[in-house]
């Protein structure tokens, strides 16, 4: 694996990365345009398979994050568009983040939702089958869990759940998973992230980007359940986890887990979206106003993983952990609205990590 940061923790090896060539799905979407940063920025070479950026604005668009990669738009619900970015990339290492990620969406487009993210990972695994990729990293979700809303912090090893669209599209992926491990043999895991905070955010439904919009409009933000817990985590940290998970799958690591949480502490304060989004503006020295959504759709009020085997196995770790998460995404938006270059201050972040926060 590579070095150790200044927070003491693992970094991915440059000279793994160096070169290697690397297939990521959803590349156009907010975690997959910074992953594709940072893989960029370690050397690899990329070829993305994507739908246009979700999102106007978007990360993908601001960061020019397509110069840096083989740029291919296509659907993973399409099995000609799976085989034709496979065979150009020729991966030994292939992330797949192709999702429909929004639970309101899931809500109002259910049929889609499972399409893409049940089926979608079926075609991308045997799209993969028999070939030269040695590591496969499914992004699922902290949603995957059978949630009873009791506040405990969820271990890999717990019950799978999902009662919505998205939650349990994103728990059947799990299944499609173990399937093409178990019985085909793919060198494929799943990793489960907690609740992704960082700039160039815009997707609708998320709570900063929504705060985002709410105070360039000079609008009252509409939160739909202010007292809610979430296991916040800034995205360069959790995409460092996902570089260092397929590091160990390509090395063949011993006892490696098969599934791994990447979130918080398990000693950290949970956070609720009401202080999540006075953080995000006291960064921004903006005044919030808010107000509560009289009609939110049914969600659960508490969610946490256990990120402790991911720190054992992998010696990952958080450098910008909670509030500090906020307050780096919080840089960025200011430092993009302030006229700053928003290609190279993503393209600097994604290379000088960990100084996330005070990028410039």
């Amino acid at each position: 694996m590579g070095g150790v940061g200044a927070a003491g923790v693992t970094l991915a090896d440059e000279g793994f990365w160096r070169g290697r060539r690397v297939l990521v799905t959803g590349h156009t979407g907010f975690k997959g345009a910074w992953l594709s940063l940072r893989l960029a920025a370690l050397g690899a070479r990329v070829t993305g398979l994507a739908l246009d950026p979700p999102s106007h604005p978007s990360l993908f668009d601001l960061a020019e994050a397509g110069g840096g990669l083989d740029d291919r738009r296509g659907d993973i619900r399409n099995n000609a568009d799976v085989a034709a970015a496979i065979a150009a990339a020729e991966p030994e290492v292939v992330f797949h983040l192709a999702a429909q990620a929004i639970v309101r969406t899931g809500l109002t487009e259910p049929i889609a939702t499972l399409d893409a993210n049940i089926m979608g990972t079926a075609r991308v695994l045997e799209g993969l089958r028999g070939g030269q990729a040695k590591a496969i990293v499914v992004i699922t979700s902290d949603k995957v869990y059978l949630n009873r809303d009791e506040g405990r912090a969820f271990r890999e090893d717990d019950p799978l759940g999902g009662s919505d669209p998205y939650s349990g599209s994103k728990s059947a992926a799990e299944m499609v998973t173990r399937i093409y491990r178990e019985s085909f043999g793919a060198p494929v895991v799943s990793a489960r992230a907690g609740n992704v905070v960082g700039g160039g955010d815009f997707a609708e439904g998320r709570l900063l980007p929504d705060a985002w919009r709410a105070f360039s409009a000079g609008e009252a933000l509409v939160l739909r359940r202010p007292q809610s817990t979430r296991p916040w985590s800034h995205v360069l940290d959790i995409i460092e986890g996902y570089l260092l998970y397929a590091e160990a799958v390509f090395s063949g690591a011993a006892g490696l887990p098969r599934a791994l949480n990447f979130g918080p502490a398990p000693d950290a304060t949970p956070i609720t979206a009401l202080e999540s989004v006075e953080l995000f503006a006291a960064a921004l020295g903006r005044p919030l106003d808010w107000r509560l959504d009289p009609a939110p759709f049914a969600e659960k009020s508490q969610l946490a993983i256990d990120s402790s085997a991911a720190r054992k196995v992998l010696g990952w770790g958080e450098r910008l952990a909670g509030p500090e998460a906020v307050r780096a995404a919080a840089a960025w938006y200011a430092a993009w609205a302030g006229g700053a270059d928003p290609a190279a201050l993503s393209r600097g972040m994604a290379r000088h990590q960990p100084s996330l926060a005070t990028a410039s």
